[in-house]
């Protein structure tokens, strides 16, 4: 599913006049409003940030910014956002294979590859798109990378 304003503007809800996020909501839209030479990547990581700041575990939103983190090249603040979504969903393939990438970014190879087991023994088995995953190049350099494909591909 993609994420639009549309899908999450309720979880931002707030009362006419008062402030969302630096911005002071208007009766039609509790988004924060977007100015000409803000980016859409920017628009979003403001109002995702806004609902989280009511919402701190609201795990489809931390979804989505943490991948937004990342395409903005945060990635140590990714990485934030990959801890607490394995910390609520612990037995989530899809969290632990995102925090083996935001490990991988940053060049951690160990904990990237203690997150990605994790991630492929919950189940995680996207095997081709593993490969091809740009976030975990750190990682695939590494000859444990291939044993645990070998290991779990079986």
């Amino acid at each position: 599913m993609q994420w639009t304003q549309q899908n999450v503007e309720g979880a931002a809800m707030s009362s006419p006049g008062k402030p969302v996020g630096n911005k002071v909501a208007s009766s039609s839209s509790a988004a924060p409003a977007r100015t000409a030479e803000q980016s859409q990547l920017e628009f979003e990581l403001d109002f995702f940030e806004t609902i989280l700041s009511r919402n701190p575990d609201f795990v489809d939103v931390l979804r989505v910014h943490g991948n937004n983190l990342t395409l903005k090249g945060s990635f140590a603040e990714g990485l934030e956002v990959d801890k607490r979504l394995v910390a609520l969903r612990p037995h989530d393939p899809l969290a632990h294979y995102n925090l083996a990438c935001s490990y991988s970014l940053l060049k951690k190879v160990e904990p990237a590859l203690r997150a990605l087991r994790k991630a492929l023994e919950l189940g995680y088995d996207d095997f081709r798109y593993l490969r091809e995953d740009r976030d975990l190049l750190a990682v695939r350099k590494d000859p444990r990378f291939r044993q645990l494909l070998r290991e779990f591909e079986a």
